[in-house]
């Protein structure tokens, strides 16, 4: 699967009527909803999107023949192999019907467009963490997993002695991460893996 890198757009004109796409990464149900709310223009005639949160999804035809356009704009998300992803296309009538045949075509084509023109990167599967490790160790540690790029420190509580750090790491590099703290505080430091 695969992310978008930040927000993109692409416009297309069918047979008069103006669509344009636009994409955007988002970390949330909530995050979709209010991507949908900001991008839809309110004098168009339609805004139509859909949305891909791994397992979760919705689309809307926004008052177009019904698989018209939403399911079309989900086909070309799940086409790209998208996840974490949300799509509104915006359509401006030009006078034209398009049919039903037109409008997947016009729907899916745009969204397509879009989506091919993106940057993209592979979502890599992660496992969480928690590591405790003293005040005497604790910039040493949090360099260390700062330079590593399948890293995340999500999360730092101090405690009496030391901190607790919630990191996310690139399933493939969890040996290696684990075998580097307790390299660098001499077994120090407790890791466990949620």
């Amino acid at each position: 699967m695969f992310e978008l890198v930040s927000i993109v757009t692409a416009s297309q004109e069918i047979k008069k009527s103006r669509f344009v796409a636009t994409a955007a990464p988002v970390t949330d149900i909530e995050a979709a909803k209010a991507f949908v709310a900001k991008h839809s223009v309110m004098d168009a005639n339609h805004n139509c999107w859909a949305w891909r949160i791994g397992q979760n999804y919705r689309f809307s035809d926004d008052g177009e023949p019904s698989g018209t356009a939403g399911k079309p704009i989900l086909q070309a998300v799940d086409g790209f192999e998208l996840d974490m992803v949300a799509v509104v296309v915006t359509r401006w009538f030009g006078g034209t019907l398009l049919g039903a045949g037109g409008l997947i075509r016009a729907y899916g084509g745009t969204a397509a467009t879009c989506l091919q023109g993106a940057e993209k990167r592979e979502i890599l599967p992660t496992v969480a963490a928690t590591i405790d490790v003293q005040f005497s160790h604790l910039a040493l540690v949090k360099a260390k997993l700062l330079a590593e790029a399948g890293v995340q420190i999500l999360e730092e509580r101090f405690t009496e002695c030391g901190a607790t750090l919630g990191v996310s790491i690139n399933a493939s590099m969890v040996e290696q991460v684990v075998d580097n703290v307790l390299d660098l505080t001499s077994g120090r430091a407790t890791v466990k893996l949620d």
